[in-house]
């Protein structure tokens, strides 16, 4: 609009200095922002924030423009998973717009990312007081919710040390480290062995959870499937319980020990 407005200015007079000051500021901060949301669309999010910065710096004393520059910056930053930057640059803008549905959004993600569960199960239930029937805000307050209730359980992928969207490969390399680390044989003190059993049962069944695409999916959605009272009464994998055999972490065969617990 304001590119087309002094473009009027200069039909008039062409030779006018501040219309054309004008024209040449609108358009290279219209070519920056375009820029900048291509790079967005592209999934190039590091470029986006680095562009959104450049039109800070062209138009450093227009607030809104400031406001709108940070606001998609936040969003960029959740998206490529710069959780705490994005968090900071997201709680710039709520200062002066503390009722932004989007930027409420983009900050509760990055607070998902950073397993701040209960910060961005707030951030939702804020956005939804000001846009009810988005259906992503649901949907993403029930994923904050479950994870929080599962946070308070055992967590497989915190057990083996893994993100949330590790690939089989990098969760079975994950799985051998702790296996080795933490096999009982590896330990003399009957209150050391005892517990590295409990670690070495819980890195076991972290793998069997995380590497079994079905289990993998329950656990996802707030199920434990190692665990008998998530699975209403049915009997799972109890050999876990009773001992295990499996993976040698120590060469190519089985192995096979019992743990006896009271």
């Amino acid at each position: 609009m304001s590119l087309n407005e002094v473009r009027e200015c200069l039909k008039l007079d062409p030779d006018h200095k501040q219309c054309y000051s004008h024209y040449k500021q609108v358009k290279k901060l219209n070519k920056q922002i375009r820029s900048a949301e291509e790079l967005i669309q592209e999934q190039r999010y590091e470029e986006a924030v680095s562009k959104y910065e450049a039109v800070m710096k062209t138009e450093p004393n227009v607030h809104h423009l400031s406001l709108l520059a940070k606001e998609r910056m936040c969003h960029a930053l959740a998206q490529g998973q710069q959780a705490s930057r994005a968090v900071s640059v997201c709680g710039e803008v709520l200062k002066s717009d503390p009722e932004n549905v989007n930027v409420l959004k983009d900050r509760a993600e990055a607070y998902i990312q950073e397993e701040q569960y209960e910060e961005a199960i707030q951030d939702y239930e804020t956005a939804s007081k000001h846009s009810e029937n988005d259906r992503q805000i649901k949907e993403g307050l029930e994923k904050a919710q479950r994870l929080l209730k599962q946070s308070h359980k055992r967590d497989y992928y915190k057990i083996l040390g893994v993100k949330r969207n590790a690939q089989k490969k990098e969760i079975t390399k994950a799985y051998r480290k702790l296996a080795q680390q933490w096999h009982p044989d590896n330990f003399q003190k009957p209150e050391e062995k005892k517990k590295a059993e409990k670690k070495f049962i819980d890195i076991a069944q972290a793998k069997e959870v995380l590497t079994d695409p079905e289990m993998r999916t329950k656990f996802d959605h707030g199920e434990d499937p190692m665990d008998p009272e998530s699975q209403q009464g049915r009997p799972h994998h109890q050999h876990f319980h009773q001992g295990y055999q499996g993976f040698n972490p120590f060469g190519s065969g089985p192995f096979n020990f019992k743990f006896n617990h009271n």
